[in-house]
């Protein structure tokens, strides 16, 4: 606005206020004809108040309004309807992860072994899939080694339970010694119920995994009773070892004068299976006896060798340690 326009509005203001006070009517002063930018309203809506640009309207208006070149436009806003129900039912769909795209040799590697291959990462860090199966897993392990066998599967089995000299499972995992050697009443117990040198004296312990007895030992013993009984070979009487080791074997071989030892014993639980057992054999294991001298049937489970399997094919084994009086390498080189 410039100096002379600014000088027009405030003399015809001044004139106006000058003829209100002699009580005159006020005069419409209109300085532009057409429709101003901004409009300013007297909030006091007096009959005879001083109005500027138009005559205040009887609605309601802001008082200030800013409008754009051209016909302004009023956005469109959709009226709310409440024909649809607020809840309606969603179907759930369970959680899965994404199909990981792996190329041929992954694919035929991953079908003979259990390894964790091919897994793929996100970035510097594994997979949440990935991660997630191996917190299982290794919850999986903690649990069969801290794990107990239930009196139901040895009532079930048939035996009776003697202990070592290991108190606790603390004990038993930083002292292996002490899981070497039977209780004082372990002892008196074995000698007063079990067969003086029979055979074959099988025996039972957790070991390091409950779960693997608990999955598999019924199996492994009754296909190997089966075994034993269809060849002739006469079996001892067997018992269950709360937390045993293998070497534990040579003692009991002491006590019993037993010709040959069977020893089912849970293996030590590992990220692909917590379920695995082992049937270690030895021909008259006694105090000094050299881990030479004994052999292994590892990996039974129901992802390794099927526990009737294995119990049916220690059975063989058996008839050939007591064939050649001997077991581990020497039998080896006797059988060459």
């Amino acid at each position: 606005m410039n100096d002379q326009l600014v000088s027009m509005i405030t003399q015809l203001v001044m004139e106006k206020m000058e003829k209100t006070t002699e009580g005159q009517a006020p005069e419409v002063i209109t300085t532009r004809t057409e429709e101003p930018l901004i409009k300013f309203y007297d909030t006091a809506a007096t009959k005879g108040a001083t109005e500027l640009a138009k005559p205040m309207s009887t609605t309601s208006e802001p008082l200030i309004q800013l409008y754009q070149q051209g016909t302004p436009q009023q956005a469109h806003i959709a009226p709310a309807t409440f024909e649809q129900p607020l809840n309606v039912a969603v179907p759930i769909k369970p959680f899965q992860f994404e199909a990981d795209t792996l190329t041929d040799s992954i694919q035929a590697a991953k079908k003979h072994t259990p390894a964790r291959i091919g897994v793929g990462r996100a970035g510097t860090r594994p997979k949440t899939k990935t991660w997630l199966k191996f917190r299982l897993d290794h919850a999986a392990a903690v649990d069969a080694v801290y794990g107990e066998v239930t009196e139901d599967l040895l009532q079930k089995i048939d035996v009776f339970q003697v202990t070592t000299k290991v108190t606790d499972k603390e004990e038993y995992i930083t002292r292996p010694d002490l899981g070497r050697r039977l209780s004082d009443e372990a002892k008196s117990l074995i000698q007063q119920k079990c067969k003086q040198q029979p055979k074959v004296q099988i025996i039972i312990s957790n070991g390091l995994s409950a779960s693997a007895i608990e999955e598999n030992v019924q199996d492994v013993y009754l296909a190997l009773q089966q075994s034993l009984s269809n060849l002739n070979i006469d079996i001892g009487t067997t018992f269950y070892i709360d937390k045993g080791r293998v070497a534990l074997m040579d003692e009991i071989g002491e006590l019993l004068q037993a010709e040959v030892i069977v020893y089912l014993i849970g293996e030590r639980p590992g990220l692909v299976s917590a379920e695995s057992m082992s049937a270690y054999l030895c021909y008259k294991p006694r105090i000094g006896t050299v881990e030479a001298e004994r052999m292994v049937i590892s990996n039974i489970h129901k992802g390794g060798i099927p526990p009737l399997e294995a119990g049916a094919y220690l059975g063989t084994i058996v008839q050939k340690i007591l064939h050649y009086e001997a077991s581990g390498v020497e039998l080896v080189a006797k059988e060459g």
